[in-house]
């Protein structure tokens, strides 16, 4: 493929790109919204505190599932077969819960939904890079993250009106799913998903679906098969592989970073900021106003990040943008353990608010889903990306379960501190361990991995401009792995 032609988008990759994009809107509304329909939920339901927590964690608990179920099952049925299952549980989950006639088919219908919640993120984000050109992948994985924010803030909004039925609220979301279903209908399956299924020529009219009129396509399937054909003749495949002693720095950096982007605080901060600020003092309306700010926040810095992510690096950007979340919880946390988060000190503590947001937001939240479907081997791609997202789900949910009762225990301003520490234990892990991936394409990437080339001194400066020869080194890798 001429390099004018791998730069180009063509409609078919921007339509894959919007898939995505609304299954991340999806994601960042079901889970946000249920934080304002609980105040009505109560009512109707006469729940306790004990219902309300399993009815908001149920989603979570069903996107852990969902993520590990739909990792064999995009194995198995290929991204495209995945995505539709994952759009038709949607719409089934998100009516389900909107007719919900008492609080058990509630929880078990957000169980049901969050299981298209974790299939969602595991799966999309590995289905648009798989299509993406390598120029652009970056940009049109983040369609994805940018489209959770856009749904945050939508449930925010909503939410602080308190003017829509929660049934209501809750079951609008059955109108983008099912437009994520039918066009789903219309796109490709994966090329290089077609390759190691051995269907050739689908693969070609695939890959010629997503890129423009009149481009060479053979070099990126001769790149694409070349891998593929290397890794029908390995051991490393699905989860067995990612035990494999090669592919095993890979999967500490995707789940490291996954875990990290939880603990960073963002959740905290998002689920639970008014309930922090009412429990010292705030009015609703004032927290409710908040919430609302920092969605904002979290959509406008990730719309920042999308910009410029390709120009800037990932690891870059994550470096530059920890230290900042770190020094924000610092000083929030001072504000309440000096006894200064009276009335007078709103504006500040508010404004130290949306800092922390904004360098969360713009950094370690763009990387979680973006490294989970570039990170690892084809042959162990679904697999990893899994475990990442379930990575991630696992700690959310103990972060959701968990968080008030930290701060009933060591103090409000304290738990910000502890997850200042958090923030700096993710710089310290990711400036050892994760590479800059920018500018790489996936086979780069996975030929770096297999040399043993995965240090982030491996990857400095850029793009190397060479490719890896796998198959001169890939008999060696392997042995060595083993005896490993």
């Amino acid at each position: 493929m001429s390099p004018a032609k791998g730069r180009e988008l063509n409609g078919a990759v921007v339509v894959v790109a919007l898939v995505s994009a609304i299954s991340g809107l999806l994601y960042g509304y079901d889970t946000g919204i249920i934080s304002g329909a609980l105040l009505q939920i109560s009512d109707d339901f006469d729940t306790g505190n004990g219902w309300e927590q399993v009815i908001a964690a149920s989603i979570l608990a069903g996107a852990v599932i969902g993520a590990l179920t739909c990792s064999r099952l995009g194995e198995r049925r290929g991204r495209r077969g995945t995505l539709l299952v994952v759009g038709a549980v949607f719409v089934v989950g998100t009516l389900g819960a909107s007719l919900a006639p008492n609080p058990e088919l509630l929880s078990l219908a957000r169980l049901v939904l969050g299981f298209a919640v974790g299939g969602a993120t595991q799966t999309a984000p590995v289905y648009v890079a798989e299509l993406a050109p390598t120029a652009y992948r970056g940009r049109l994985v983040l369609c994805f993250q940018i489209a959770i924010g856009a749904g945050i803030l939508i449930a925010t909004l909503v939410g602080a009106s308190e003017a829509v039925d929660w049934r209501v609220s809750i079951g609008s979301a059955a109108v983008p799913a099912a437009v994520m279903f039918l066009l789903m209908l219309r796109l490709p399956e994966s090329p290089r998903w077609l390759l190691k299924a051995d269907q050739d020529e689908r693969a070609r009219e695939a890959l010629a679906r997503v890129r423009p009129d009149g481009a060479d396509l053979q070099a990126e399937l001769d790149e694409m098969n070349g891998l593929v054909q290397e890794e029908k003749q390995a051991s490393t495949r699905g989860w067995r592989g990612l035990r494999e002693a090669w592919v095993r720095p890979a999967l500490v950096v995707g789940c490291g970073l996954a875990i990290f982007t939880q603990l960073s605080g963002i959740e905290m901060i998002v689920y639970y900021s008014p309930t922090i600020l009412t429990d010292n003092g705030f009015d609703d309306s004032v927290a409710l106003r908040v919430s609302v700010a920092l969605g904002a926040t979290y959509l406008v810095v990730q719309l920042v990040g999308l910009a410029i992510i390709d120009r800037v690096g990932r690891r870059r950007l994550t470096l530059l943008t920890l230290p900042g979340a770190a020094l924000a919880l610092i000083v929030l946390g001072t504000f309440f353990v000096t006894g200064n988060a009276g009335k007078e000190q709103i504006p500040f503590i508010v404004a130290t608010l949306v800092v922390f947001m904004a360098f969360t937001a713009g950094g370690i939240q763009l990387m979680g889903w973006l490294t989970g479907s570039e990170i690892y081997p084809l042959a162990t791609r679904s697999a990893g990306a899994a475990a990442q997202s379930a990575s991630l789900w696992g700690t959310n949910l103990l972060i959701t379960l968990t968080l008030l009762t930290i701060m009933d225990t060591i103090g409000t301003g304290q738990t910000f501190w502890l997850y200042a520490a958090f923030n700096v234990a993710a710089f310290v892990f990711l400036f050892r361990k994760m590479p800059e991936l920018t500018g790489h394409s996936l086979e780069e990437i996975e030929g770096e991995l297999r040399a043993g080339r995965f240090r982030p001194a491996d990857f400095a400066g850029g793009r190397s401009g060479r490719r890896v020869d796998v198959s001169a080194e890939n008999s060696s890798r392997e042995a060595a792995g083993r005896r490993r």
